[in-house]
């Protein structure tokens, strides 16, 4: 384990990997991270699974055997995933053990097409912590406006959630309204909140690629400064909220609070330092969910200088100041750059089913519809319990 990585972990930053894959579990390599201490939760999203499931590396088995019993196509991704995170799960359940549940978590996202739907989303919710069937996942849930309810509902019935797809400081502000509600009703209800967890993940890099997109050749200075200084003012939000009475209020019924994940923390622009959206978002209670490449540079050269978050306020403020003097709406970047997320894991979904059934008719067997069901050979419906499947 690189120091930088000992570091960041002493200054209550948890390192999650941003990736998975069912070759990383069969390999091993997911282990020895682990073990290693290097990492201590992961994060998924479509766009990882159409990586990992398109290279049809590992899966052949399990794709076969569903296809021949006539497993709908939708049907056949959530097993395909579920599985990979039921085991990954697995993998980090010492951590999550002695961490308290803080961390050891994998995060499994909804179905990106119904993000405006919170109604079938907090039903997918459900169904996927249901199929998974552990109490180190997360559900991932974006926080569209839409999401937001679906978001309160999930946590009201005991469900953790990692809220995803927060590009701005006031969206995130009605993301912590979502899960200041979840609990009160969870509370109000007569539930415990003893083991739900949520982060909010806070994307970062985008946010200077949308921001230096619009900025052109104007104000140079301003390049790469956005995405920090957003991610240092939602912290600044964090804070306030743990001073409120309606905070205190429920950290004293045992209510844990919502962590700051900051995601998308892969470097776009090459002319910025590899490991700037590590080093320069360090402060205690946070998560930084890294992919590979990111997570093996902040290993090898990384330099962790403490809290780097804290003491920026004011200046992250200017530089906000700053970038709408010359012309860039922040709430305008926030607003495509949601859209854009969205579209792009509803593309990755789509192209994940494309994949999938491709592999299948490529084994020989049919691939079925959503809602379908293949008669088994005496007539009867070749069906059986998703965790059977799984």
């Amino acid at each position: 384990m690189g120091t930088a990585l000992k570091d960041l972990a002493a200054a209550g930053v948890a390192v999650w990997l941003d990736d998975l894959s069912r070759t990383r579990i069969s390999s091993g390599s997911l282990a020895h991270s682990v073990e290693a201490g290097e990492i201590v939760g992961i994060t998924t999203n479509p766009t990882i699974f159409s990586k990992a499931i398109g290279s049809g590396s590992g899966y052949e088995d399990q794709l076969r055997d569903l296809a021949v019993r006539g497993t709908a196509i939708g049907e056949t991704l959530r097993l395909l995933t579920a599985w990979d995170v039921r085991a990954a799960c697995d993998i980090l359940r010492p951590v999550f053990e002695k961490s308290g549940g803080r961390d050891g978590r994998v995060s499994i996202e909804v179905d990106p097409r119904i993000a405006e739907d919170a109604g079938r989303t907090a039903a997918e919710a459900r169904g996927l912590w249901w199929l998974v069937d552990r109490p180190n996942l997360f559900i991932k849930i974006p926080a569209t406006l839409a999401g937001l309810p679906a978001i309160t509902e999930t946590l009201a019935a005991g469900i953790s959630v990692n809220v995803t797809l927060i590009f701005s400081v006031d969206r995130y502000k009605a993301v912590l309204e979502a899960f200041l509600s979840g609990l009160e009703q969870r509370l109000k209800a007569g539930g415990s909140l003893h083991g739900i967890e949520s982060v909010a993940s806070f994307f970062v890099s985008r946010v200077d690629t949308e921001v230096d997109r619009r900025l052109g050749d104007k104000a140079p200075h301003l390049r790469g400064t956005a995405a920090v200084a957003n991610s240092r003012l939602a912290y600044e939000v964090y804070e306030h909220m743990l001073e409120t009475p309606r905070w205190q209020a429920l950290a004293a019924a045992g209510a844990m609070p919502q962590r700051l994940l900051w995601a998308s923390t892969g470097v776009k622009d090459k002319a910025f330092p590899d490991t700037k959206y590590v080093v320069d978002l360090v402060a205690k209670d946070t998560v930084n969910t890294m992919p590979e490449a990111t997570l093996r540079a902040v290993a090898d050269h990384g330099v962790v200088r403490g809290d780097t978050i804290r003491d920026g306020y004011a200046a992250a403020r200017k530089v906000i100041e700053d970038l709408h003097a010359a012309g860039v709406d922040i709430a305008d970047v926030a607003n495509v750059l949601e859209q854009q997320g969205v579209e792009s894991f509803e593309k990755s979904w789509e192209e994940l089913i494309a994949s999938v059934t491709e592999q299948i008719e490529k084994a020989g067997a049919t691939v079925m519809p959503a809602g379908a069901v293949k008669p088994a050979g005496n007539g009867a419906p070749a069906a059986a319990s998703p965790r059977q499947s799984a």
